[in-house]
């Protein structure tokens, strides 16, 4: 059983091209032109799509103290929300108050 995106616009860090892409469990298992479905797979028409691997959110503000209050988003909502929208990494933001070293405030974070 597996999920095959088919006529799609597959964008890696090399190229952008012309693509069927098959997952079957949690792994892409295979990227080509002319994937043959299978009855057990699901299909899903990506044509006039772009297929994109998850994106990096490099500065993201999660569950952070800041003027008495803390950011909206805390690490299960902000992450959830991540991988709905595509985002697959982050990279959450530690406070650095003036005149100290930034060990210290990962060391705190």
């Amino acid at each position: 059983m597996g999920l095959l995106i088919k006529n799609g616009t597959v964008v890696s860090a090399e190229k952008t091209f012309a693509a069927d892409v098959l997952i079957e469990g949690e792994a892409i298992k295979e990227v080509r032109a002319g994937i043959p479905a299978e009855p057990s797979h699901t299909v899903l028409d990506a044509s006039g799509m772009l297929l994109l691997p998850g994106g990096i959110d490099a500065h993201t503000h999660l569950d952070m103290p800041f003027g008495g209050t803390t950011s909206s988003d805390d690490f299960e909502t902000g992450t959830r929300a991540a991988a709905i929208g595509g985002t697959t990494t982050l990279v959450d933001f530690a406070i650095q108050a003036k005149g100290t070293r930034m060990r210290d405030a990962l060391d705190t974070w």
